[in-house]
């Protein structure tokens, strides 16, 4: 059974252009690779092989993209509101005191500095599938933190 990479459209189209920043860096690797070697030279020049250690590093991470692509499932954008699910922003009140607000997303497209969490985080596991007024408890290296939820949009 295939498990599909559920994206947003927002995240399969950044996605696509990572991929598509790759596939240029490795035509340029793979131009100075050409213009800096030396095939009457027995032995390879640093550059060249830093070059070549850089594309090796560049084609691992296009074929990872294409693999995740190719896998890929855009979800609508629409969150249906009555329970949490990936592509919901939800609000949370962390302890009973801070309000939060997280955007449930695949782990390919989560930027906890966006506040776009992964559905396979700690506490993604824990909010999906639930509903307003629900409390969930996720452990921290601080201890057990009670969130419940205000909202789901």
């Amino acid at each position: 059974m295939s498990h599909k990479n559920l994206l947003t459209q927002e995240g399969y189209d950044s996605l696509v252009e990572q991929l598509n920043e790759l596939k240029n860096r490795q035509e340029h690797l793979i131009t100075q690779i050409e213009e800096v070697a030396q095939p009457d030279e027995s032995g390879e020049d640093g550059l060249v092989a830093q070059l070549k250690v850089e594309l090796e590093v560049v084609d691992e991470k296009i074929n990872n993209l294409e693999t995740a692509l190719e896998d890929a499932s855009i979800i609508s954008g629409e969150c249906k509101r009555d329970q949490v699910e990936i592509g919901c922003k939800v609000k949370i009140k962390v302890s009973g005191n801070l309000t939060k607000e997280f955007n449930i997303v695949s782990h390919l497209e989560a930027d906890p500095n966006a506040n776009k969490i992964s559905d396979q985080s700690p506490l993604g596991v824990a909010l999906i599938g639930k509903k307003i007024n629900d409390e969930v408890e996720v452990s921290a290296p601080a201890g057990k933190i009670t969130y419940k939820i205000v909202s789901i949009c």
